[in-house]
C-alpha cells in the first residue's frame, strides 16, 4: 500500500470504478497507477520484461532442449501487473536462450515462431508493448538475418542476446555479423544473463541466498560488458548500444579497476578509450540495483541517459520505480528519462 508521501509523488490508482485520463486525453484502464514527477505525468517503460511462447514446444520435442521452462506466458495479468506498477510500455525479450544450443535449421525456426508471437501479441496491445528479438547467436550470420526480419518486417525494436554463448565470449570477432546488423539498423541490444556456468564452478553457488542468480547473473554481465569494452567490439561499432540488465553487473561499482587495467603489463587491451567512457554513450544499465545509492551511483558513472527502468516482471523482485521518484539525488529531469524518457527515444516509442 502507498503511504501519503508515495500517493503525492507518484500519483494514485482509479477509485471507484473511476476511469483517468492522460495529459493527452487518452482514456487509462481502471486502477491504473499513474505516475508524476513534479507534479507531471510521465511516460514509464520497462527495458527487462520476460516472456516465453509454448509455441516452439513441438519444435524442441525429442531433442535436449525439450524441458525447457517456458512458463512465462503472456496474458491479461501481465497487463494488470503492470498497470499497477504504473508502467505504460514494456519492452518484452524471450530471453533464456536455450536455443543457443541447436541446430542451424531448428534454430531458425524457434526464433521466427518467437518473434512472430511477440509481433502478434504486440498488434494486439500496440499501445502498451514493444519486442526485442533474440536470434540464435551460434550462428552468427543467420542471427543478424533474424534480427533484421524482426526489425524491418516484424516492427521489433531491438535485440536480446545471452552473455555467452555455450561458453564463448560474443565479444569475439566471429559474432561481429550480428553486431553490424545491430549498429546498421539503428537498435539496440539488450544483454540477460544466465547464472554465470561458463564463469562459476559447478555446485559453487549453491546453498542459501540464491546466489546462482544473486551473484551468478551480475558476474555473467561484468565478463561480457569488460570483454566487449577490452576486445575492441564497441571501438569496432561505435555507434552499437547496449542495454546491460541488473545495473550493468559489478562494472559499475569497480570501474576505476577496470579503468587502471590496460596499463599494467601484458593486458593486451584492445579499446581505444577509458573503460568508464563506454557507459557515457555506448553502454546503457538498468535500474535493478534496488537502493537509492546504487541509483546515484549509476548515474554519476555514465549519467542519467545510461540508466534505464527494469523491473524483471513476471520474476518478483522489489519495483525501483519509488526509488527513482523519490530520490533526493536526481532532478526531475533525470527521474523522467531514467523512467521512460531515454527508451522512448532508443525503442522508437510513438
Amino acid at each position: 500500500m502507498l503511504d501519503r508521501r508515495s500517493f503525492l509523488a507518484t500519483g494514485a490508482y482509479a477509485a471507484g470504478g473511476l476511469l483517468l485520463a492522460s495529459a493527452g486525453g487518452a482514456v487509462l484502464a481502471q486502477d491504473r497507477k499513474i505516475v508524476r514527477v513534479g507534479g507531471r505525468r510521465v511516460t514509464v517503460v520497462d527495458i527487462h520484461a520476460h516472456c516465453d511462447f509454448p509455441e516452439v514446444a513441438d519444435v524442441i520435442r525429442g531433442t535436449s532442449m525439450a524441458d525447457a521452462n517456458l512458463s512465462r506466458v503472456l496474458g491479461p495479468e501481465r497487463i494488470a501487473d503492470m498497470d499497477a506498477w504504473g508502467i505504460d510500455v514494456a519492452a518484452l525479450s524471450v530471453n533464456r536462450y536455450w536455443w543457443y544450443e541447436a541446430d542451424h535449421e531448428r534454430a531458425r525456426e524457434i526464433v521466427r515462431i518467437n518473434d512472430e508471437q511477440l509481433a502478434a501479441w504486440c498488434r494486439r496491445h500496440p499501445d502498451r508493448f514493444v519486442a526485442l528479438s533474440s536470434p540464435a547467436l551460434q550462428f552468427p550470420e543467420l542471427a543478424a538475418e533474424q534480427l533484421e526480419y524482426a526489425v524491418t518486417e516484424l516492427g521489433h525494436r531491438g535485440g536480446s542476446v545471452g552473455g555467452h554463448v555455450q561458453g564463448e565470449q560474443p565479444s569475439l570477432a566471429k559474432y561481429d555479423p550480428f553486431w553490424a546488423k545491430a549498429e546498421e539498423l539503428g537498435v539496440p541490444v539488450f544483454m540477460h544473463p544466465q547464472g554465470a556456468p561458463n564463469i562459476i564452478q559447478p555446485g559453487a553457488l549453491a546453498g542459501p541466498g540464491g546466489l546462482g542468480n544473486v551473484i551468478g547473473n551480475p558476474l555473467e554481465t561484468t565478463l561480457f560488458l569488460s570483454r566487449m569494452i577490452f576486445d575492441g567490439t564497441l571501438d569496432r561499432f561505435p555507434t552499437l548500444k547496449i542495454c546491460a540488465a541488473h545495473g550493468g553487473g559489478f562494472l559499475p561499482s569497480y570501474i576505476g579497476r577496470s579503468e587502471v587495467a590496460c596499463d599494467r603489463n601484458n593486458a593486451r587491451c584492445v579499446n581505444t578509450r577509458n573503460a568508464g567512457e563506454y557507459f557515457t554513450d555506448q553502454i546503457l544499465v538498468d535500474s535493478m540495483v534496488f537502493n537509492e545509492e546504487g541509483i546515484r551511483h549509476l548515474v554519476a558513472v555514465g549519467g542519467a541517459s545510461q540508466v534505464v527502468y527494469g523491473t524483471d516482471m513476471p520474476h518478483g523482485w522489489p519495483d525501483t520505480l519509488e526509488l527513482i521518484v523519490q530520490s533526493p539525488s536526481l532532478t526531475d529531469a533525470q527521474k523522467t528519462a531514467i523512467l521512460g524518457g531515454n527508451l522512448v527515444e532508443l525503442l522508437r516509442i510513438g
